[in-house]
């Protein structure tokens, strides 16, 4: 889709606001943990919220409307939803604070790397040597209460899709310590575009650019709306292997989502 000057004034705009607020997040968020050090003992009880925050206002300068459905889960456990665009993480933290499993090169990108670790994201290299490893690192962060997102298709997708998850992390659900009470819960994320806009016009995926993407969604004139989808989750005690249970929150994550059928 060409876009004309209004459109590129329009992404400009937008653009420069979400840079201030991630820039002022950022400020605020590290004054927040100072104070969670000091008075709470490294504690995370305040700086979620200040994710929250800044993740909702993202979508307020975008002009896009966004809404949740479903009760999050309550206890000990981590969330697995679909992944098609840079926009997920916005979408997914403004709703519920949660800590992204991200791989290792993330944390190394100008930018978005310093914004994934003062959200406190888990990262792990995927590498065959270290896969005994990664379940470890994960079984301690969920020990510690911490709940864990999880794109387990390992990569984005063009949002009209999901595609088969991949079953290793799960692994770590399994564990002697986890088992007996903890929860899965899938989450599907749908992206509705613009009236006329292609049907992945929020999607970003394979080889596309950011830049070319970016300047697609800060300067769409009229902006679609998303959807967050949590489903009732899943006790891993219910279940054997960690493919029986991939299998079954994939199953319930599709439930919601276009690709079945569901608008």
């Amino acid at each position: 889709m060409a876009l004309g000057w209004a459109d590129y004034l329009r992404a400009a705009l937008r653009g420069l606001l979400i840079v201030l607020l991630l820039l002022g997040g950022i400020v605020v968020k590290l004054a927040v943990l100072l104070a969670e050090r000091v008075i709470r003992g490294g504690q995370r009880v305040w700086s979620p919220v200040v994710t929250q925050v800044v993740c909702r206002l993202v979508f307020v300068i975008l002009g896009m409307r966004h809404a949740a459905r479903g009760a999050r889960m309550t206890g000990r456990g981590a969330y697995v939803a679909n992944h098609s665009s840079w926009l997920d993480i916005f979408a997914l933290n403004a709703r519920r604070n949660v800590l992204f499993v991200s791989k290792a090169e993330v944390a190394g990108w100008p930018g978005i790397g310093l914004l994934a670790k003062l959200t406190g994201t888990v990262f792990i290299k995927r590498d065959r040597r270290e896969a005994k490893a990664q379940p470890k690192v994960i079984e301690g962060r969920l020990l510690e209460g911490d709940r864990l997102l999880f794109f387990p298709e390992g990569t984005s997708t063009d949002g009209r899709r999901v595609l088969p998850f991949k079953t290793t992390l799960f692994e770590a659900f399994l564990s002697d310590a986890l088992k007996p009470d903890l929860q899965v819960q899938p989450v599907t994320v749908i992206y509705h575009p613009p009236p006329g806009a292609d049907p992945a016009f929020y999607g970003w995926w394979g080889d596309m650019a950011l830049g070319p993407h970016l300047l697609q969604v800060l300067g769409a004139r009229r902006q679609g709306h998303l959807e967050v989808v949590y489903h009732d989750p899943l006790r891993v005690a219910d279940f054997a292997n960690r493919k029986a249970l991939a299998r079954a929150a994939e199953a319930r994550l599709r439930t919601a989502h276009p690709s079945e059928g569901n608008v």
